[in-house]
């Protein structure tokens, strides 16, 4: 990844989240984990729009995962005795609200920011929960998390590379991602209960998890300055620019639909359309092995 562990770690200053004392809290941040979780179903709509073999291959994996994730999230919720319930509405946002229309706002949005988020958060709570059973959970689903981070980044490079009217339009959608992580953290200070110590540091947890997702937008390159340097009246810009590209994108989709009927007009390419010049095809490129290791096949 673009971020290291310790660039990602937040410091709530020793303090424990205790399963007793904390459950009321715990409940509702496990909530948000198992909605986030449950979005993975979104993954397998990407697969459709896979750019070659490889990223096909990744996704259907990280499908399997995130499903994986939601029975984690519901062991962990059922050992500290968590009922579930609904998401909050900033945590639908982030995770449904914000989906991406095209490939690289996809790998942008919801993998590079979205996971990475999610990510620091799973951080967190490795580092703070007293329940060493939920925390061997996390630590094991982490490492797939970190994959589907750094999946994001290196897919959000490429398809910004040579495509600076891209670049400005994720900066844009993400400016508005990190504003709904601000108004979460708004919710958390107001709304959950004021005598748990760890609680007390979650805005600033959110902030620094905001730092986060700039320094990523920095490494990958989508953002070239500091936010500190873009001004308001900028950052409205970028996010009007944003969403008037991607209205101006869906009205020319809804005027190209007849046309795509006609047997001549350009169809968009699919991987069963380009698997043949595919280099994971051409070069067969196979798991480690000996051919009589491999997966048998059903009768």
């Amino acid at each position: 990844m673009l971020l290291t562990r310790e660039e990602m770690t937040f410091d709530f200053g020793g303090e424990k989240l205790d399963p007793a004392r904390d459950h009321e809290v715990l409940e509702w941040m496990l909530n948000q984990f198992l909605y986030g979780e449950v979005t993975g179903i979104q993954v397998g709509h990407w697969l459709y729009d896979a750019p070659d073999f490889d990223a096909a291959k990744f996704l259907a994996r990280q499908s399997l995962e995130e499903m994986q994730h939601v029975d984690n999230f519901l062991r962990i919720m059922q050992m500290l005795g968590c009922q579930p319930k609904p998401a909050h509405p900033a945590i639908r946002f982030l995770a449904t609200g914000m989906m991406g229309s095209s490939w690289a706002e996809h790998v942008a949005l919801e993998m590079a920011q979205g996971e990475g988020f999610v990510l620091a958060a799973f951080y967190a709570v490795i580092d703070t929960l007293d329940h060493k059973p939920s925390v061997d959970i996390l630590r094991r689903a982490v490492k797939q998390e970190e994959r589907h981070v750094e999946f994001g980044e290196q897919q959000t490079a490429k398809a910004i590379a040579g495509k600076p009217w891209l670049r400005r339009r994720l900066l844009g959608l993400s400016l508005v991602s990190m504003w709904g992580v601000k108004r979460l953290a708004q919710f958390m200070e107001k709304r959950l209960p004021p005598d748990s110590k760890v609680i007390a540091f979650l805005p600033a947890f959110l902030a620094h998890a905001n730092r986060c997702a700039e320094l990523r937008l920095q490494r990958i390159g989508v953002l070239e300055h500091p936010l500190s340097e873009l001004s308001g009246a900028k950052r409205a810009l970028l996010v009007a620019e944003a969403y008037g590209g991607k209205l101006v994108g869906g009205i020319g989709s809804l005027v190209m639909v007849p046309l795509r009927l006609l047997p001549f007009w350009p169809k968009r390419k699919r991987l069963t359309d380009t698997y043949l010049r595919d280099r994971h095809v051409t070069g067969f490129v196979l798991p480690a092995g000996e051919p009589a290791e491999a997966q048998p096949q059903e009768p």
